[in-house]
Formats: structure tokens, C-alpha cells, sequence
């Protein structure tokens, strides 16, 4: 099966009918893809890779992941189905108190025992993966801080060190540079490109800038008012497609 992911027809309403975020849409992602989601704030984005995990119901469409149906999945099997679906956030979502090392840990709690897992007891060998993978994002050295005492790259980097705890099969990242300067914005892009490339993983992320979609990105899917408005290669995305995204209005700015 070429396919890993399959959308149909997916629609999510907001406020009691008042607010359309998605509208009908549907597509595909093959394993191994690098799929880049552009659009305006606003666009459905984040619902869109929110809808896919299911931590937003969608109103109307199916998801399928690995052939599963994750929008019929009861509770049970939805843990199970999101043992294989990383996720990082824009905002880091970190447990600021909580040491980097209890962070990454927190990404095996679908794989140990719940009750050890509260009193942050957790088996040697999973001990042992965190520290390989804060080895692998250049952050071993702060494992024992605090998270709110790392910067804003250094908490990403701590998020991706998450992900990689659940050895996950597709990783999504929710506009996970937006709140990063540009340089420190690669360092994290390329940490999801390693993943992709050097590991197999199917990533699918939200960004802002079209340069960054361009530089990472194996296809790039757009959205405007819910809908999608283009996809295709990089390289397909011309001044015209641009104005179609983003309106007649939008600068043209590239982050180099």
C-alpha cells in the first residue's frame, strides 16, 4: 500500500455551525513523504493536522492511517493508533517545571505502565532512549534542567526529542518554527529532515514561509478558508500560485 495516510472529505465546523475551518478536504500521503502544509493564519491548518490525530473531532470525512480508520476508532485503539503519530507543537507544549529528561520521557506513556509512569518510574532501556535521542537533537548536556530554563529552539528541540520517544511512523509538527528566528528555525527544520530521510519517517508540518516549504518539503499541500487551493511540487508554486494562497496583497517574503 502506497498510501499511509488518506483523507476523504474531511470537514470541521466550530461555534455551533457559525464557523467553517475545513471544508471538504481530501488527499493523500505516501510513506516516506515530506509534506508541507502552507497558508494564511486562519486557513485550517492546525485543525487540519489536529483532525488527523483526532485531538479535534472532525465534523464529516474519514481518516485512515495504515489502512486503520482512525475517525471509527474507539478509545482504546486510538491510544494504540497514536503510539505511531508523533506530534509536535508551536508552542512546545512542555511541562515547564519538569526536568528536559522527564519531558522526553513523557513521550513512551503509551508504551509503560500508567501508574509507574505518575511517579516518573520508568524502565532502563526507555531511560536509555532518551538519552540517545536528546544525543541526537545536540541537547544531552541540558537533561537535567528545567524546561522553562532552555530557549525557545532548545524547547523545540526537547519536543522533537518527545516525538522520537514513540519510534513513531509519522511525525507532525505544527508550525513548529514560528515563534524561532530564521537560523535557529533550519537547525530545527533539519532535525525533522534527518528523521525523514535517515529514519523513514513520514513527517507532514504546518509552516508559514514559503522559502522554508520550498527548501524541506518533497510536496506542498495549500489552504485557504478551509479548502485546498493547490498541491503539488515546490517548484510548481510561482507569483501567481503565490497570490492564489496567500492574496494580492501578501508581501513576498522568504526567510533565507
Amino acid at each position: 500500500m502506497d498510501e499511509q495516510l488518506v483523507i476523504e472529505h474531511l470537514s470541521k465546523v466550530y461555534e455551533r455551525g457559525e464557523v467553517l475551518a475545513l471544508n471538504d478536504v481530501s488527499f493523500t500521503v505516501k510513506k516516506g513523504e515530506f509534506l508541507v502544509v502552507i497558508g494564511l493564519s486562519g486557513s485550517g491548518k492546525s485543525t487540519l493536522l489536529r483532525c488527523i490525530n483526532r485531538l479535534i473531532e472532525p465534523t464529516a470525512g474519514k481518516v485512515f492511517f495504515e489502512g486503520v480508520d482512525v475517525t471509527a476508532a474507539s478509545s482504546r485503539e486510538l491510544l494504540r493508533i497514536r503510539r505511531k503519530m508523533g506530534m509536535i507543537f508551536q508552542q512546545f507544549n512542555l511541562v515547564k517545571r519538569s526536568s528536559v529528561l522527564t519531558n522526553v520521557l513523557a513521550g513512551r506513556l503509551g508504551y509503560v505502565n500508567p501508574w509507574l509512569s505518575v511517579i516518573h518510574k520508568f524502565p532502563r532501556e526507555d531511560i536509555e532512549l532518551a538519552f540517545k535521542n536528546l544525543d541526537r537533537v545536540a541537547i544531552r548536556d541540558q537533561a537535567y534542567k528545567r524546561a522553562d530554563e532552555l530557549s525557545g529552539g532548545q524547547q523545540q528541540r526537547v519536543g522533537i526529542a518527545r516525538a522520537l520517544m514513540q519510534e513513531p511512523d509519522l511525525l507532525m509538527a505544527d508550525e513548529p518554527v514560528s515563534a524561532l528566528d530564521p537560523a535557529t528555525s533550519h537547525s530545527v527544520m533539519k532535525y525533522l529532515e534527518q528523521m525523514n530521510q535517515e529514519d523513514g519517517v513520514t513527517v507532514i508540518t504546518s509552516l508559514h514561509f514559503l522559502s522554508l516549504a520550498r527548501r524541506y518539503g518533497t510536496r506542498i499541500l495549500a489552504l485557504k478558508d478551509g479548502e485546498i487551493v493547490f498541491e503539488g511540487l515546490p517548484s510548481e508554486i510561482d507569483e501567481a500560485r503565490f497570490k492564489e494562497i496567500y492574496g494580492d496583497e501578501a508581501e513576498h517574503v522568504e526567510v533565507s
